[in-house]
């Protein structure tokens, strides 16, 4: 999968220096994915969910939520989100997923 765009990967980790490790992990896993379709990512990464068009990843023992568009057919993962669980618990997100 091609990520798009790590900066957000960056950002988050100046916030958040105790999440490097689980997010340069996640990034690798993603990738060398080839995710065909939303029940390929549970092979890899167990701790998914789908919200409306999103797809989110529970990172670092679930204190960090990355909420991500995936296209499937490019092979594309586009950061939306990386969030801490309380901001996450807010639900602005939301307005990504289920909107468009």
């Amino acid at each position: 999968m091609r990520v798009i765009s790590r900066k957000k990967i960056r950002l988050a980790i100046a916030d958040h220096a105790e999440w490097e490790a689980s997010l340069n992990a996640w990034y690798k896993v993603v990738r060398h994915a080839d995710w065909r379709h939303f029940e390929a990512i549970k092979w890899s990464w167990r701790n998914v969910d789908r919200v409306g068009r999103c797809v989110v990843f529970d990172i670092a023992n679930n204190r960090c939520r990355l909420v991500a568009w995936i296209k499937f057919d490019t092979r594309r993962l586009f950061i939306r989100h990386i969030l801490s669980h309380p901001d996450y618990g807010k639900g602005k997100w939301k307005d990504d997923c289920h909107n468009r």
